[in-house]
């Protein structure tokens, strides 16, 4: 291969090279994820994990196969997804350059590639127009295939290994009543299945409740409020707040019930108490946590069982009746943070999505 030969051959390299690390990145993100917080629930909930590296290994077959095409589609498409991405992270304040930087990888260089796929089209034209024919040997012909499809495919295949161990252990006992959970040093009563536990008032459709949500139910007027910061209040609610007007205080003996009046006694628990709380095969799995660090020390690993978990929900980690600071409250994953995914960390107040529930406890009565 002479000099003139290979630079005119580096376009194409680099843009299969950049989307191989493109897709493999969104093969390890969305296969991951699935099996970390998508699995649960009906088949289709996994579904919005594959997308992504689906998406790319698409791109890359066009790509591969009509560079002038498929460097359209994914300069024009991955600027879109870019752009939207960017803005989304500005509306939730979180736009940094570090952020950006750590994304780059994943979406900004689709741009790039995009690019460099449109010079591979015009080289690979020009080649044609001077007589240039495919070569015989399959492997030859098809390496490009194998170079940017490979990788993503091996990433899938170990991340199903090592995550396949842990979901076939999943415990579920089809219980979703009030459990009397004896951890590691701590016994508490969990709230049963409604109002105490993963609660959404209005419905399967309506937004899960924020820690705001939780904090505030008790405060005038009485109930959750469309908007966490509600009629005009510019703060977040407090832990002071959580202890007194908390959404737990209200619930009834039985913890199926929102009463008017505070009842004093069911209570959100305190990260420590989640943490002693996990379970492995509904055991407890002899967690202990420093009070900082996002990992807990736990003798057994931690899994998404009952009796403490609705395996059958989004929620993998618990809101705790504890705030990190102002703007900000603690939160325990199902894992103990202990395995890839989410570890015990802090999340905005304001913050209600579909990963963050709750679950009430109390002391028990005897």
């Amino acid at each position: 291969m002479t000099r003139s030969e290979l630079k005119q051959k580096l376009p194409g390299y680099f843009a299969t090279g950049l989307l191989t690390v493109a897709t493999t990145l969104w093969t390890f993100w969305g296969v991951g994820e699935m099996y970390y917080e998508g699995w649960w629930g009906a088949w289709y909930n996994r579904l919005p994990y594959l997308a992504p590296p689906a998406i790319c290994a698409i791109f890359a077959l066009v790509a591969l196969t009509w560079p002038r095409l498929g460097g359209w589609i994914i300069l024009l498409l991955g600027g879109a997804f870019t752009a939207w991405r960017w803005i989304r992270q500005a509306q939730l304040g979180m736009l940094t350059w570090q952020w950006m930087l750590s994304w780059f990888p994943a979406s900004g260089v689709l741009v790039i590639v995009g690019a460099l796929f449109l010079l591979k089209g015009r080289h690979r034209r020009q080649r044609r127009v001077a007589g240039w024919t495919p070569p015989k040997r399959w492997l030859r012909r098809n390496l490009r295939y194998v170079v940017a499809l490979a990788p993503p495919l091996l990433t899938a295949i170990l991340l199903t290994a090592y995550f396949a161990p842990l979901l076939l252990a999943r415990y579920d006992s089809d219980e979703r009543s009030a459990e009397r959970i004896a951890g590691n040093g701590v016994t508490l009563v969990w709230a049963p299945k409604g109002p105490g536990w993963n609660w959404r008032p209005w419905g399967d459709q309506g937004r899960w409740l924020s820690w705001d949500d939780i904090a505030l139910y008790g405060a005038p007027p009485l109930g959750i409020h469309v908007d966490p910061k509600w009629e005009g209040r510019g703060d977040h609610a407090t832990q002071a707040d959580m202890a007194a007007t908390g959404l737990c205080r209200y619930l009834s003996d039985d913890g199926t019930t929102l009463l008017a009046e505070p009842q004093d006694i069911w209570r959100l628990p305190t990260t420590d108490e989640v943490v002693r709380s996990l379970v492995h095969r509904g055991e407890s799995a002899g967690c202990t946590w420093d009070g900082a660090s996002a990992e807990a020390e736990c003798i057994q690993q931690p899994n998404k069982d009952t009796p403490l978990w609705d395996s059958d929900e989004a929620p993998i980690y618990y809101w705790t009746a504890e705030e990190y600071d102002a703007d900000s409250a603690w939160y325990v994953p199902y894992t103990g943070g202990l395995r890839y995914g989410g570890t015990i960390g802090h999340q905005p107040k304001h913050w209600g999505n579909a990963r963050h529930g709750f679950r009430c406890a109390r002391e028990p009565s005897d």
